[in-house]
């Protein structure tokens, strides 16, 4: 893996004479699989360097993918001036945190709205592909991606990128969850959401890590969404990370205070694990990374995805709160309403309780000292709930100690900590990822090992985008009699969709790929049953489970043409759960037969 440093200051570009040597331009860092795979690491001013590069390196098209960590405007305001975007014939991903508003693209076009950009994002001539995460697994070519929700007042993702035997984690923006871990208190254990986030870096031969402050300048800094010196050597120390880039520099610190901050790092950690090794990000820097064991990720495998799935209103999702403090109950009930939660206020710990045997919450967020009992109390009663509910809900306790008690927490099973005072934008973002980390049982299918010739084959067919045909238009309405159905369809999986030649009982003509059950079919030789899907962790949470079509049981048939490539599916979908017997099933063979006929006749588009 390659790495190179394009912007690595925070908050604002800082040129001058006195960022010359680790550069004045904010977030972007360029990584490069052995296989040839282009990330990119943000998009502040940085890219433009960037851009320039690869436009000048050679003639277009260009592949690449584009990772945003959150949309505070030093970490995307690079886009409208990163050259690739307006080449014709270019293909970019764009990858940033879901939110509960506006969508990705939405965001990005409004920094270039007319009051700000004379140019609008429409008129970028690359073809862009928006993607909204939350946590999870997936896969961008021969790279394994990791996102792990960060602590910061707006909703934020940190990446953790996997190939070739090597491992990089990108964290910026992050705040200690203990506020005394900022102020440069050494812990032999972390706990809670520290842990967590020191098991996201474990073992990375890189790390590359917010570290705006130092322990003195934290106090005046507090909730700003950002980590410290010490902090970040000693998570790094705990984490057993091989080599750690200090990033995100603060715009007041000039060269010859990073060169005082590295040093201050290097002795920190010479008093414990000398083998860390400490260095400050400086723009241009390239760092080459060899794993110990070089070879290709499998990233194929089914992983969670991570896209986003949470519906425009959020009313579904309830948040329990429970504090004997006004003030601590008037901020957070705006937080969570700001964003459509439905609130559930309770008196004390035992109504808590009661709204969570009824309503079943997505957040319980709990004062540590209630009215009746300690929070604690109500977050192992929580815990003690029968089924794996009271095992995963996020149970949050509120309280004023900056030295919150991490054992008693751990034995309780708290998930997080929220230290008084904080912003009403602190806990909006916080409240955003503890209900949007909640487990979401949703697979995106892997791409097949002959991708490529696949789609070649379904491109020599010259079906996609034609008009219905009654040759495959019978046979989906015999699908659908014959098994009593109310939809069967002819589906094609393209690149990034699902497209209909024929549906019977749905509307729609196509359906992105990561939602798509075919997309699991076509790795299979055989028909593909999933009896009920909300019992299925691959489809549970999935848009066509949990929204129209409310699909729970499916059957779907691979389709392949001459040369073997599996390009669609014959399938059936029904909102009642089913299995087939034996017959049954040799007759949908039956069915799958006739259509690859069909297919097969298909002469190629000239």
């Amino acid at each position: 893996m390659r790495v190179r440093f394009w912007g690595t200051r925070g908050s604002i570009a800082k040129a001058g004479p006195g960022t010359v040597r680790y550069g004045g331009n904010t977030s972007c860092v360029e990584v490069r699989s052995g296989g040839g795979t282009l990330v990119v690491l943000d998009c502040g001013t940085g890219a433009h360097g960037l851009g320039h590069a690869l436009v000048t390196a050679g003639p277009a098209p260009r592949r690449g993918h584009l990772l945003i960590t959150h949309t505070h405007w030093d970490h995307i305001q690079g886009i409208p001036f990163f050259q690739p975007l307006f080449a014709a014939g270019d293909e970019w991903d764009i990858y940033a945190p879901g939110g509960l508003g506006q969508s990705i693209r939405e965001t990005l076009a409004g920094q270039m709205q007319y009051s700000y950009f004379p140019v609008r994002l429409e008129d970028l001539g690359a073809t862009i592909r928006y993607h909204e995460l939350v946590e999870g697994v997936f896969g961008i070519d021969d790279i394994l991606v990791t996102t792990r929700y960060l602590n910061h007042p707006a909703l934020t993702l940190g990446y953790r990128l996997e190939a070739d035997g090597v491992a990089i984690v990108y964290a910026t923006d992050h705040e200690p969850h203990a506020r005394d871990l900022a102020a440069g208190a050494e812990r032999e254990h972390l706990g809670g959401e520290d842990q967590r986030h020191a098991a996201f870096l474990a073992g990375a031969d890189l790390v590359i890590h917010d570290a705006q402050y130092t322990a003195s300048e934290y106090p005046a800094k507090v909730g700003w969404g950002h980590s410290t010196m010490e902090y970040v050597v000693d998570v790094a120390r705990a984490s057993d990370v091989r080599r750690l880039a200090l990033f995100h520099h603060d715009p007041l610190r000039d060269d010859d205070a990073m060169d005082r901050l590295v040093e201050a790092a290097r002795r920190r950690v010479a008093r414990s694990l000398p083998a860390l090794e400490v260095f400050a990000a400086a723009e241009g820097q390239v760092v080459e990374l060899i794993g110990v064991a070089p070879g290709r990720v499998e990233s194929a495998g089914a992983q969670v995805s991570t896209a986003m799935n949470a519906p425009p209103t959020m009313v579904e999702y309830a948040v329990v709160l429970a504090s004997g403090d006004p003030q601590t109950t008037a901020a957070l009930s705006d937080a969570a309403q700001s964003d459509g939660f439905r609130l559930l206020v309770a008196a004390d710990g035992d109504a808590a309780l009661r709204f969570v045997r009824s309503d079943r919450p997505s957040l319980l967020v709990l004062e540590r000292q209630l009215p009746d009992r300690d929070g604690l109390d109500v977050c192992g009663a929580v815990r003690a709930e029968a089924g794996t509910y009271g095992q995963e809900v996020p149970v949050v306790i509120t309280t004023t100690d900056d030295r919150v008690d991490m054992w008693a927490g751990g034995k309780a099973g708290v998930t997080d900590w929220l230290v008084k005072p904080f912003s009403s934008l602190y806990a909006r973002a916080r409240i955003r990822a503890w209900v949007l980390r909640t487990v979401c049982r949703w697979q995106r299918a892997p791409l097949p090992k002959d991708e490529a010739r696949r789609l070649q084959a379904l491109r020599r067919l010259g079906l996609l985008d034609t008009e219905p045909e009654e040759r495959f238009d019978r046979l989906t309405r015999l699908a659908a009699t014959l098994f009593d159905a109310p939809i069967a369809l002819v589906g094609l999986i393209d690149a990034d969709r699902q497209w209909f030649k024929s549906t019977h009982g749905l509307d729609a003509r196509e359906v992105p790929r990561e939602v798509s059950f075919c997309a699991h079919a076509i790795h299979g030789n055989d028909v593909m049953v999933v009896p009920d899907a909300t019992l299925d962790p691959r489809f549970a949470d999935n848009p066509g489970v949990t929204g129209g079509p409310r699909i729970r049981a499916y059957v779907g048939y691979p389709l392949a043409v001459a040369d073997g490539s599996r390009v669609g599916t014959l399938c059936i979908l029904d909102p009642r759960p089913r299995q087939l017997d034996g017959a049954a099933l040799q007759l949908f063979r039956d069915l799958g037969a006739l259509v690859e006929q069909e297919l097969n006749r298909t002469r190629p588009a000239v």
